[in-house]
């Protein structure tokens, strides 16, 4: 056997040392699975309706895709359409975003990214609002943020920063930095 036979010889040997023994121990190791991060339960197109306590429709949302986790209570949404009814039982409002999350134990649902608020009724004086984060609680109907806002009507358009909406109430208000624009037609 010549020299460079040899070095082959050992140079396949100690190859196939070191791979038996990274397989080796990676058989040893356990697989673990954290499946606390796994969800609950998973809907596409979701569509769902919940009713208050004298059992008229409270909310519905659609969306394109749902994640509940069921031991945080929290449910995540992708592309979300929520349609709420204030106290009179009609919806007003349709609000949507590109992300949604929604705590049910305390009722509240934080949308995020491209929220927009449109007025199902088109004889309203306040026709959308914009904005890019936003949080509704079901069980007051207050709508609030602290981004900015852009506020649209027949004739006018205002923005400012932070917003606070009582759905019941049906007041909306700009917290700070207000500027309009009226036009007459």
């Amino acid at each position: 056997m010549n020299r460079v036979t040899l070095a082959i010889v050992i140079f396949f040997g100690t190859a196939l040392a070191l791979y038996w023994q990274v397989q080796s121990k990676r058989g040893e190791t356990e697989l673990t699975v954290d499946v606390s991060s796994r969800p609950d339960y998973i809907a596409d197109n979701l569509k769902s309706v919940e009713y208050n306590e004298l059992g008229l429709v409270n909310s519905r949302v659609s969306a394109k895709h749902m994640e509940h986790y069921e031991e945080d209570n929290m449910t995540y949404f992708t592309d979300p359409i929520y349609l709420v009814y204030p106290e009179q039982g009609q919806a007003q409002w349709q609000l949507q975003s590109t992300k949604g999350t929604m705590n049910k134990g305390s009722g509240k649902v934080i949308l995020e990214n491209n929220v927009i608020i449109k007025a199902i009724d088109s004889q309203e004086p306040i026709q959308s609002i914009e904005t890019s984060y936003l949080e509704l609680d079901l069980n007051t109907m207050i709508m609030t943020s602290d981004k900015d806002i852009y506020i649209t009507g027949s004739d006018f358009l205002i923005q400012g920063v932070g917003l606070y909406a009582d759905l019941n109430a049906e007041s909306v208000k700009l917290t700070s930095q207000v500027q309009g624009t009226y036009s007459t037609h």
